[in-house]
């Protein structure tokens, strides 16, 4: 049996995620997983699509990146899909598909990945280099603080006797960041 598996990162990207739930389709997948979540993030549908597989099926999935954040998870992915008695088939791996079921299509996955990881690391590297860069230059600030941009109507609230919970509550702010306004109130 072949089993799809589609994700976006985002809700946004609603068109992103129906072009991967078609081109699956077409592939013949009878059921496809999908899920609208970060790579980092925890992945249900994925968990379910990989406890479903039987032997000589197929998890198939679009693109690389949709399927694995780093050669590291694509390796623990590989082994339930193995372990399952099945295989991996990537449609779009630059241009042409890959199937883990034949010795050549693991060679080329495993290439494939770690060069996508060779790929993202050098564009986190020239992202912090940039970033120190424009602080070097004073042009980057961070982000701009939210919770504490509300210290005023926080002590106002504690003035007025209003609960912690209620004031996170009403401000739309974490204990967390409440504490810290506390702490910076106090000092």
């Amino acid at each position: 049996m072949l089993i799809g598996y589609a994700r976006t990162s985002t809700l946004e990207q609603l068109a992103g995620l129906e072009a991967q739930q078609r081109d699956l389709k077409e592939y013949g997948c009878e059921k496809v997983y999908t899920e609208q979540v970060s790579s980092v993030a925890e992945r249900d549908q994925l968990d379910e699509a990989l406890g479903a597989l039987r032997a000589d099926d197929k998890l198939v999935c679009t693109k690389l990146d949709r399927l694995a954040r780093s050669v590291q998870h694509l390796g623990q992915i590989i082994e339930r899909v193995n372990s399952a008695g099945a295989a991996l088939v990537i449609l779009d791996m630059g241009g042409t598909a890959v199937d883990t079921s034949s010795s050549t299509g693991k060679l080329i996955l495993n290439v494939m990945s770690s060069v996508a990881q060779f790929e993202r690391e050098m564009m986190l590297e020239r992202q912090r280099e940039g970033i120190a860069k424009a602080k070097a230059e004073g042009k980057y600030k961070g982000r701009k603080p939210t919770a504490r941009a509300k210290t005023d109507m926080v002590k106002l609230a504690l003035d007025k006797g209003v609960s912690k919970a209620q004031i996170c509550r009403d401000l739309e702010i974490s204990k967390t960041s409440l504490y810290r306004i506390i702490g910076d109130l106090d000092d």
